[in-house]
C-alpha cells in the first residue's frame, strides 16, 4: 500500500473512533425538503437553516404549496439566513418544476437543472437519499483534505473531490464525507482548531507550519 494510502487508512480508523455515527445535521421530513434545506444551507450555518425550515415546512406543507408561494413571504421567513431574494425564488423554481413529479429522482442531470442546485448540493442530496457514492466537498471537508495533505492548497473543490474518491473505498465515500464535514466543522476548525488533542496532528501540514 501507498504511503498516502497507510495515512488515509489512519484518518478513516480515527474519524470511525471520534465520529461513530455521521449524518445530515439539517432537519427533514421529505426528501424535497433535505433538497431545499440543502440549496438554502449555502455561506450560512446548518442550525440557522434549521430554524428557516421549521417555520417554511410547516406553513407550506407540499410542493405545491411552495411552487405557489408569495415571494415576499418566503423572503421574510429566509430572511435571518442572507440571500433570502434569490433562495425564495429558488424554493419557488424547485417546487414548480419537482411538483408533478412528486419527490426528488435519482437524476443529476435533473437536479443540476435546478435554480440554485450544482454539483455539491446535488452530491450531498443524492448520498443522502439515494446512498450513491458521491463526496461534496464543502468548507469543511476541503480544509480538512488540505490540512492532512490529501490535495494540494490550490486545488480547487471539484480536483479535491476527485482525489478524496479516488482514495476512498467507494463503500466508505458517504459515510467519510460526512464524517470529514463534521470534523472540519467541530474539531478541525479554520479557527482555533483543537489540534493539541487531535489524534492526526503528526501527519497535519497545519500542525507543523504552526
Amino acid at each position: 500500500m501507498t504511503i498516502i494510502g497507510l495515512k488515509m487508512n489512519k484518518v478513516l480508523d480515527y474519524l470511525d473512533n471520534l465520529i461513530p455515527n455521521p449524518k445530515p445535521e439539517l432537519k427533514y421530513n421529505k426528501d424535497y425538503e433535505f433538497l431545499i434545506a440543502v440549496m438554502l444551507s449555502a455561506q450560512t450555518t446548518d442550525k440557522g437553516v434549521n430554524k428557516v425550515t421549521n417555520i417554511l415546512f410547516n406553513k407550506y406543507k407540499t410542493l405545491e404549496d411552495l411552487s405557489g408561494a408569495d415571494i415576499a413571504d418566503l423572503e421574510a421567513i429566509i430572511r435571518p439566513i442572507g440571500t433570502y431574494t434569490k433562495k425564495a425564488r429558488n424554493v419557488v423554481d424547485i417546487a414548480s418544476k419537482l411538483k408533478d413529479i412528486g419527490y426528488v429522482p435519482n437524476d443529476r442531470n435533473l437536479l443540476e437543472s435546478l435554480s440554485g442546485v450544482g454539483r455539491k448540493t446535488t452530491n450531498v442530496v443524492l448520498s443522502t437519499l439515494y446512498n450513491e457514492p458521491y463526496l461534496a466537498v464543502d468548507t469543511h471537508v476541503d480544509r480538512v483534505a488540505k490540512r492532512l495533505g490529501f490535495a494540494k492548497e490550490n486545488d480547487d473543490v471539484f480536483t479535491v473531490e476527485k482525489k478524496l474518491t479516488n482514495l476512498l473505498p467507494k463503500q466508505r465515500i458517504n459515510r467519510t464525507h460526512h464524517q470529514m464535514l463534521l470534523f472540519g466543522r467541530y474539531y478541525c476548525k479554520s479557527k482555533n482548531p483543537l489540534c493539541d488533542t487531535c489524534g492526526l496532528k503528526d501527519i497535519c501540514k497545519y500542525k507543523k507550519r504552526n
